[in-house]
């Protein structure tokens, strides 16, 4: 079985991919990465195929849910035990990929990179956020998550069957919380989150609270009436 795939969901990020990409091959060689070209419309696709990077490049946008979805699949069919979401703008670094599959080799099924364990708390709109969500999740499950909006989270291999497989797993704190009623054993590792090497990310301020509403109302109503699979 192979063991570690790092997901790469990259949409118009001719900025930031080769220089994610290089450092990734030049200094972290034993993991395994996949480009996942989510029909970007700069020279992302360009830029990949010029290095020789694996790139899975979709010919449509999908959104981060059917990219992601996309990357599950090639890491399902290839065997690998666990996957791990990983931005390709910058933000998640490479050096904690190693504490959180140790974490994973615990018995987890999922890890989540975490900003906020361990860490002073703070009154940022992000860190608001976080905890109305947090609270949310352990509102519904009893289980405490510290950074539920990371998006640097690693999957075993039963976690890659399910995203794979079924159209309901959008990488999305609501779906953590269905995966933990589900059963799922999550723990977290504390990381630190770097800031985008260049472009500007798509959660403007309006953006992001109305993301903060609708992560909400799943987690507190819908959730009660997902069905596994």
């Amino acid at each position: 079985m192979q063991e570690v795939l790092l997901i790469i969901p990259s949409f118009n990020e001719e900025k930031n991919i080769g220089q994610v990409v290089g450092e990734l091959e030049r200094d972290f060689p034993q993991f395994d990465y996949l480009v996942v070209n989510d029909g970007s419309t700069d020279g992302t696709a360009r830029i990949c195929r010029e290095k020789g990077y694996h790139m899975l490049n979709l010919p449509v946008n999908l959104g981060l849910a059917g990219c992601f979805q996309a990357g599950m699949k090639y890491a399902y069919e290839k065997g690998y035990r666990y996957a791990i979401q990983f931005d390709g703008d910058g933000q998640h670094r490479p050096e904690y990929i190693q504490a959180i599959r140790e974490k994973m080799d615990e018995g987890y099924d999922l890890v989540i990179g975490s900003r906020f364990v361990g860490q002073p708390k703070g009154v940022s709109m992000r860190m608001i956020g976080s905890r109305l969500i947090s609270w949310a999740i352990r509102l519904t499950t009893g289980e405490s998550i510290a950074d539920p909006t990371s998006g640097m989270r690693m999957f075993n291999r039963e976690m890659i069957k399910e995203f794979a497989l079924n159209i309901n797993y959008g990488p999305e704190p609501d779906t953590v919380s269905f995966l933990i009623k589900q059963g799922a054993r999550v723990a977290e590792v504390p990381v630190t989150i770097a800031k985008r090497l260049a472009g500007e990310s798509y959660l403007k301020p309006v953006v992001a609270a109305s993301y903060m509403v609708r992560m909400l109302i799943s987690i507190l109503l819908i959730q009660n009436f997902r069905v596994r699979g």
